[in-house]
C-alpha cells in the first residue's frame, strides 16, 4: 500500500527520546498496562452485544419468532446505542472515563443477565433497546481514552489489538455459547436464558475491577516513573502542534463535512460486522447441520482469520503512516468476498469467503479510527468520535434487520450478502475522499 503520511500524522520524531527516555519504549510499557485490561472488557462487551446471534438457536422457536422479528430485535440495540451514544461521550469527558466507564458495565451487565425473562417479540425489543441504552459510549468512550495515552503515530496499533477483541470474542464466544445451551433445561431454565444469565455476570464484577484498575491520564499513573510521565506528556504535546486539528467547539465538530464524511464511512463496517455476526450461528447451522456445540466451534474460523488481518494491517498502517489506503483496500476485499459468498454452496467455501470477508472488515477498523482520531481534540473529540460511531452504528441495526428481512422474502441470504458487499465497496470510495474535505475551522 501507499507510503504517504496522512496530513495532521506526526513523523518519526514521535518516537525520538524525550527528556531522557525513548518515547516508543514509553508507549510500549502503556500498551502492555492498558491494553490487555481494555481487551478483556471489549470482550465482554462484545459477546454479551452478539451472544443473541446463538441464544437465537434455541429462542427463537421457543418464543415463536420469524427471521424478520429476531433481526429487528438484534439490531434495535443500535437505535439506542446511537441516541445515546453523543450525550454519553459528553458526561465521560466530563466525569472521566474511569467512573462512567464503570457506570456503563454494571447497567448492561444486569440488562443482559434479565434478559433471560423475555416471553414476547415486545419484549425482547424492549431489552435489547435497554442493553443498547446501557452500553452507549463505551466503545467510544474507550477510543477517547486512548486518545489521552498515545500519540497518532502509535494509536493504530493500540487499536487494533484492542478491537482484535471483537474477533476473539468470536472465538471465545462461540464454544462458550454453544457450551452453554447444552445446559437446557438445568434447573428449569432453557438453555438460551443460562446463556444470557451467565454471560451478563462478568460484566457486573469488571465494573467494579475498572474503578481500581484504570488511571485516568499519565499524570495519575504511579505504574510510570517521573521521566517516564514527562517523556509520554511530552510526545503527546509534540503530536498536538504537529497535527491539523484544533480545539473545536462542539457546535463546529457536529456540521463539519468532513466528521459526517467518516461516519458514513464508518456506517458501513457495522452493516457487515453486525449483519453476518447475529446470523452467523444460524448460517453455520444450516450449512453443516451441527450440533449448537459443533456450531459454537466452527464460527470461531472467520474470527480468528480477521483477528490476524487486523493486526497485521493495523501495524502496517502504523509503519507507513498512511491511513486511507489501508481501510479503502480492506473495505474493497470485504466487499467482493461478501458479494462472492452469495453464489456458493457447501460449508467449506462458504467459510473461506466468509472469513476474507472479515479479514476485510475487522481490518479497516485500526487505521479508520487512527484517522478520525487525527482530526479533532479536547471535548470536540470526545463529541466527533461519538458522532462518528453513533452515525456509523445505525447500520449495526441495517445489517441484522436487513438480513432477516431478505431471509423472510427470498428463503436465501444471497440477496443480503450481495447488498452488504456493495456497500463495503462503497466505503471504500468514499474514504479516499476523506482528505479532501476540510473540518470546520481547521486548516488543512
Amino acid at each position: 500500500m501507499p507510503g504517504k503520511r496522512e496530513l495532521g500524522e506526526p513523523g518519526d520524531s514521535a518516537n525520538m527520546p524525550l527528556g531522557g527516555v525513548d518515547a516508543a519504549l514509553v508507549c510500549a510499557k502503556v500498551r502492555r498496562r492498558l491494553i490487555p485490561f481494555l481487551f478483556l472488557l471489549y470482550i465482554v462487551a462484545y459477546i454479551d452485544r452478539i451472544n443473541v446471534g446463538f441464544a437465537a438457536l434455541q429462542m427463537n422457536a421457543a418464543l415463536g419468532f420469524s427471521a424478520s422479528t429476531f433481526g429487528f430485535g438484534a439490531g434495535i440495540f443500535f437505535l439506542s446505542y446511537i441516541t445515546f451514544e453523543i450525550p454519553s461521550n459528553v458526561i465521560l469527558s466530563r466525569v472521566g472515563a474511569r467512573v462512567w466507564i464503570a457506570r456503563i458495565m454494571l447497567s448492561w451487565g444486569i440488562i443482559s443477565s434479565a434478559t433471560m425473562f423475555v416471553r414476547s417479540a415486545g419484549g425482547f425489543y424492549l431489552a435489547r433497546f435497554l442493553l443498547g441504552a446501557a452500553e452507549a459510549g463505551f466503545f467510544p468512550g474507550i477510543i477517547f481514552y486512548l486518545t489521552h495515552w498515545f500519540p497518532a503515530r502509535e494509536r493504530a496499533r493500540a487499536i487494533a489489538m484492542l478491537m482484535t477483541a471483537s474477533l476473539i470474542a468470536g472465538v471465545v464466544g462461540g464454544p462458550i455459547s454453544g457450551a452453554l445451551l447444552t445446559l437446557d433445561g438445568v434447573g428449569g431454565l432453557a438453555g438460551w436464558q443460562w446463556l444470557f444469565l451467565l454471560e451478563g455476570l462478568p460484566a457486573i464484577v469488571l465494573g467494579f475491577v475498572v474503578l481500581g484498575v484504570l488511571d485516568e491520564r499519565p499524570d495519575d499513573a504511579a505504574w510510570l516513573s517521573a521521566e517516564e510521565r514527562d517523556t509520554l506528556r511530552m510526545s503527546l504535546s509534540n503530536d498536538a502542534r504537529t497535527r491539523s486539528d484544533r480545539e473545536l467547539p462542539v457546535s463546529d465538530v457536529l456540521k463539519s463535512p468532513a466528521v459526517w464524511l467518516l461516519a458514513i464511512v464508518y456506517f458501513t463496517i457495522p452493516v457487515a460486522t453486525y449483519g453476518l455476526g447475529f446470523w452467523l450461528p444460524q448460517i453455520i447451522k444450516a450449512a453443516s447441520g451441527g450440533s449448537n456445540t459443533q456450531v459454537g466451534l466452527i464460527t470461531t474460523i472467520p474470527y480468528v482469520v480477521g483477528a490476524i488481518g487486523m493486526v497485521i494491517v493495523g501495524r502496517h498502517s502504523d509503519r507507513t503512516g498512511e491511513r486511507r489506503w489501508h481501510v479503502a483496500v480492506s473495505a474493497f476485499v470485504g466487499g467482493v468476498a461478501f458479494a462472492l459468498s452469495a453464489f456458493v454452496h457447501g460449508l467449506v467455501p462458504a467459510l473461506v469467503l466468509l472469513s476474507l470477508a472479515i479479514l476485510g472488515v475487522a481490518s479497516m477498523f485500526g487505521p479508520f479510527w487512527t484517522l478520525a482520531t487525527a482530526r479533532v481534540s479536547g471535548v470536540g473529540a470526545a463529541v466527533g468520535i461519538a458522532l462518528i460511531n453513533s452515525v456509523g452504528n445505525s447500520g449495526g441495526f441495517v445489517g441484522p434487520y436487513l438480513l432477516g428481512y431478505i431471509k423472510d422474502a427470498t428463503q436465501s441470504f444471497a440477496i443480503g450478502f450481495i447488498f452488504i458487499g456493495a456497500i463495503l465497496v462503497c466505503g471504500a470510495g468514499l474514504v479516499l475522499r476523506t482528505g479532501q474535505v476540510r473540518i470546520t475551522g481547521c486548516d488543512q
